[in-house]
């Protein structure tokens, strides 16, 4: 893949993987998530690709699901997609996660699902369009999260 950057082969567990949540520090990186949560500060939103079979995956993995390779490499998403399902949440879990809000399955252009939040709309449908826009952490990382992208 030409538009693939390699990333050197690691092991053991995949650790904790990007998820979406309100504003504060975030899960922790590992050695696996740790290019993803440092483009996150750059507004830059990467898929974890292949290099030996060109499948793309989301959130960061030892290994690929496709074809269990370890040559992984990063690619940068358009961050544009649709929602494949959502629920808006009622009954907050903590006094943290203001409700409501909506947790979504995005279905990226490129191929993989992202589980996040939506945001700014009240009116959100099964495969209405959607673009990337971010959530703040304390730390200086990011969170991606999508807005209605009309047409």
């Amino acid at each position: 893949m030409s538009d693939a950057v390699r990333s050197s082969p690691t092991s053991g567990a995949a650790g904790s993987g990007p998820a979406s949540g309100a504003a504060g520090s975030g899960p922790a990186g590992d050695e696996i998530t740790a290019p993803w949560w440092e483009a996150t500060r750059e507004g830059r939103l990467l898929l974890q690709c292949c290099l030996a079979c060109g499948h793309t995956q989301h959130y960061p993995r030892a290994l690929c699901t496709g074809c269990g390779g370890t040559d992984l490499g990063w690619r940068e998403s358009a961050g544009r997609g649709s929602v494949d399902s959502y629920t808006v949440v009622h009954r907050s879990p903590s006094p943290e996660h203001p409700a409501p809000y909506v947790v979504a399955r995005v279905r990226l252009d490129e191929g993989p699902v992202l589980l996040t939040n939506l945001i700014g709309a009240t009116d959100w449908r099964c495969d209405q369009r959607v673009r990337l826009a971010w959530r703040e952490l304390d730390d200086g990382r990011r969170l991606p999260v999508f807005v209605s992208d009309p047409p």
